[in-house]
């Protein structure tokens, strides 16, 4: 009983990656890298009490295509992705971590007298360290789940028109606003806290000014999320996929019956 519903999970993840768009995957997974990466840097700011790193420039990305898979494929078939992207990021930055370990010297390291500082950092900066990469997964994994399931949530509350705009905007803008809360707020405990020292003071107004800085940049895109989960069903983009999780439902409920 338990292979079999394994190979029938297997085989409906295997549905939904030739489902969804490639482009979309490639992009999330994308994304999901360079945030990551990009979090290295921080931006520097006029205000003590706003901590923001690069990595907002992508990870708003990351949301956004949470929300158009989640609104056509289900939570379910969003979190996996999610997991998927998390799983990718991990073993390339194993192997971001393999390449700083190869002796050699960064390109960008040519300044005199200051060569083996420089090289240093950049091996530092690409190979990454154990519990930033680990802290900034686990961070990624809880918040796709909470962003995902409280998405489909909020759309089943718009019995009336489920497809409409007003509903796409709430289910959008709440389940990200807390996503993104969860997100920042769980790095800087793992991280932040307990290996930089922040209070729960800072580990806050940093997740609270990072999710408004997140949101404001999600808000542009807000529109063509929007127009894509329309095309894709007016396109019937994922039917195969749709219509094996009916079945699959459909023979539970048999089963339990």
């Amino acid at each position: 009983m338990f292979l079999r519903r394994l190979k029938r999970e297997w085989k409906e993840f295997r549905l939904l990656l030739r489902s969804i768009p490639a482009l979309v995957t490639v992009l999330f997974i994308l994304s999901v890298f360079s945030m990551n990466l990009l979090a290295n840097k921080s931006i520097s700011l006029p205000w003590d009490w706003l901590a923001l790193d690069c990595g907002i420039i992508v990870s708003w990305f990351a949301f956004f295509t949470m929300d158009i898979v989640t609104k056509r494929f289900g939570p379910k078939a969003a979190t996996e992705l999610s997991i998927l992207a998390a799983l990718v990021n991990l073993f390339f930055c194993l192997l971001l971590f393999l390449g700083s370990l190869i002796p050699g010297v960064w390109g960008e390291s040519f300044v005199e007298g200051s060569e083996n500082v420089i090289n240093h950092a950049l091996n530092r900066t690409f190979g990454g360290t154990w519990y930033v990469v680990l802290g900034s997964t686990a961070a990624f994994v809880l918040s796709a789940v909470v962003n995902n399931f409280s998405n489909f949530a909020i759309g089943k509350l718009f019995k009336k028109n489920p497809d409409g705009w007003a509903a796409y905007i709430l289910r959008t803008y709440v389940s990200t606003a807390i996503g993104q809360f969860v997100d920042n707020f769980t790095f800087a405990l793992l991280v932040s806290h307990f290996f930089f020292g922040w209070s729960m003071v800072q580990c806050v107004t940093c997740a609270l000014t990072g999710m408004v800085a997140e949101l404001l940049c999600e808000f542009i895109f807000l529109y063509p999320g929007f127009a894509i989960t329309r095309r894709w069903k007016r396109e019937g983009v994922g039917e195969e996929y749709l219509k094996f999780r009916e079945e699959e439902h459909e023979s539970l409920d048999h089963g339990n019956e």
